[in-house]
């Protein structure tokens, strides 16, 4: 109480940069838009046109590796022939998420 606080003060003639530091965030917002969040909507854009474009025969590969032969397509989900066998055929229920590639016909020949 015998001591007055000491505050330290801006030497004279000493800019402001505030107006830099908004710049410098704005230039920030807009380089991660476009390295981050524009190829991924893009990214999405491409997956959903691919989604929207399969067709009963087509051949793909879902995102866990499994590939074949669509059988029948749903609103949700799609029937995949996997495999061939003595009796008959392989199927499996996917949903259309799922799908990560779609192949060349004739890819899945020994099917």
């Amino acid at each position: 109480m015998l001591i007055s606080n000491a505050f330290a003060q801006a030497a004279a003639g000493t800019p402001d940069n505030t107006g830099a530091q908004v710049i410098f965030f704005l230039l920030m917002c807009v380089v991660m838009f476009f390295l981050i969040i524009r190829p991924q909507q893009k990214k999405a854009k491409e997956q959903a046109k691919l989604i929207a474009s399969l067709a009963k025969g087509d051949e793909i590969v879902t995102q866990g590796g499994v590939a074949g032969r669509i059988t029948k397509l749903g609103e949700n989900y799609i029937t995949l022939e996997i495999a061939t066998i003595k009796d008959g055929t392989v199927e499996i229920a996917v949903q259309k998420q799922a799908v990560s590639n779609l192949l060349p016909k004739g890819t899945l020949k020994t099917l």
